[in-house]
């Protein structure tokens, strides 16, 4: 198969599980929770789900790119324009483990950037627990980031799992405002 056609069934690939999970929160929507702490537990789950999925496709995907240069832009293709919740505030970002932007979807300044000595406005260094986080298996970390379409950072509950195959993790979150 040329490198062409196997982009192209790549393409169709994460385009199906970019509608499957699109499809999956529509059906799920706020309708069927209530009470915040019931909808903080449902987001969790969505975050968990959603980030494992792309954790998945991008490790797939990823290995038929033969050069670093090439899986970091199909990366940066594949989460680039994926939102979710109602307030579209749902977003990718992806980090080496040694704190490197790789990509993140709406704050494109970030990309190349190392933050392994970024703080968050309480002084936790964001990118380091995320990075602990996922080397861990994957798992929970509360911090302070700026929310789109607001001024200053807002709490939120960031999720991250590591990409198999690489040395990058993958994450989203939830603001808790």
């Amino acid at each position: 198969m040329s490198r062409e056609a196997r982009r192209c069934v790549h393409l169709v690939f994460f385009l199906f599980v970019v509608i499957l999970c699109c499809g999956w929160l529509a059906a799920c929507g706020d309708d069927n929770i209530s009470g915040s702490d019931n909808e903080l537990e449902w987001n969790k789950k969505i975050a968990v789900a959603i980030v494992h999925t792309h954790a998945a496709m991008l490790a797939e995907v990823g290995k038929n790119y033969s050069t670093e240069t090439e899986r970091i832009e199909f990366i940066r293709t594949a989460i680039d324009s994926v939102r979710f919740y109602d307030d579209q505030s749902g977003y990718f970002y992806v980090y080496n483990y040694d704190c490197v932007n790789i990509a993140h979807a709406t704050q494109k300044d970030l990309q190349g950037q190392n933050l392994y000595d970024y703080t968050d406005s309480r002084g936790k260094y964001v990118i380091r627990e995320l990075s602990a986080a996922s080397q861990a298996g994957g798992g929970f970390v509360e911090y302070y980031w700026i929310k789109p379409g607001s001024s200053g950072e807002k709490k939120k509950l960031g999720y991250v799992e590591p990409i198999p195959g690489t040395d990058y993790f993958i994450g989203t979150g939830v603001y808790m405002d």
